[in-house]
């Protein structure tokens, strides 16, 4: 079994190449840039972007499992997942691995949980069996979202999210690369062991950080209005305001057991992902 890893140069290809490395697995890393290549014992390396299907089909050769990590946020993104995911078939890998979003929709709240719906079905359209990994927010990103100020804006109102840690997805990937046929046409909701509000996720964030953290309820003018100064694209506004609006209106409140199901590991909660996260 020949296995392509996307994304080695990002956290969770990264982690899960690691990990395969590690087991003496050999698979192959097809990256945007040679040189950002992390060297890995087993490892070889490819160069293709998702958007050019000539040197995708060339990378995939002779490959049979693919993991295909989600492209970077982009107006164009779904285009480039469907012409990977058709080089992919082109190149003859049976089996696709994929980054995909928790609720994942056509009409999903957050606005790019839309662009991974089509995505899956994409895959879904080919000859190529799948499994579906539909991550919720991440709790890595959650620190993320205190402002200089230690307040977290957004218009989430009193919603909660399953958030999960990135550890615990690549934890997922690797047992799924490591025996795919078990996990043929499966689709897992990979989720943290708990639904958390943004009040409290600030709590859980002072209390590690040892200073004050709060969450500010804004409205959508206001949460619009805030985010300005970026001076974001519509969509990319669209996005960033969604990702509270999701959280808003019960999309990702909730709780799966799959991370342990398929790892035998419970997940990890907020608090142990801010301390292994250091200071």
């Amino acid at each position: 079994m020949t296995i392509a890893i996307t994304g080695a140069t990002g956290n969770i290809g990264g982690s899960v190449a690691r990990a395969l490395a590690a087991d003496g697995t050999p698979f192959r890393m097809v990256v945007r840039d040679a040189s950002r290549a992390p060297e890995l014992p087993g490892a070889d390396v490819a160069v293709a972007t998702y958007a050019d299907a000539d040197a995708a089909r060339a990378a995939f050769a002779g490959v049979e499992v693919l993991f295909l990590v989600s492209g970077a946020e982009a107006r164009d993104r779904l285009d480039q997942h469907r012409t990977v995911i058709r080089a992919a078939a082109d190149a003859g890998v049976r089996h696709v691995v994929y980054t995909s979003f928790q609720g994942a929709a056509a009409d999903a709240t957050f606005t790019l949980g839309r662009d991974h719906f089509w995505t899956e079905q994409a895959i879904r359209d080919t000859s190529m069996a799948h499994t579906f990994l539909r991550d919720s927010f991440y709790l890595d990103f959650v620190e993320d979202l205190v402002g200089e100020d230690g307040v977290i804006r957004g218009p989430a109102d009193d919603g909660a999210m399953a958030a999960v840690a990135r550890a615990d997805v690549a934890r997922v990937v690797t047992a799924v690369l490591r025996e795919p046929a078990r996990h043929l046409d499966r689709t897992y909701d990979l989720t943290g062991p708990a639904a958390i509000t943004l009040e409290q996720a600030a709590a859980v964030v002072s209390g590690v950080r040892g200073r004050p953290v709060s969450y500010h309820r804004e409205s959508l003018e206001e949460a619009y209005a805030s985010r300005q100064r970026w001076q974001p694209e519509p969509w990319q506004a669209d996005a960033w305001v969604s990702t509270y609006t999701a959280i808003a209106d019960g999309s990702l409140a909730k709780v799966s057991g799959d991370v342990e199901r398929v790892t035998g590991r419970p997940p990890m909660t907020l608090r142990q992902v801010l301390e292994a996260r250091g200071a």
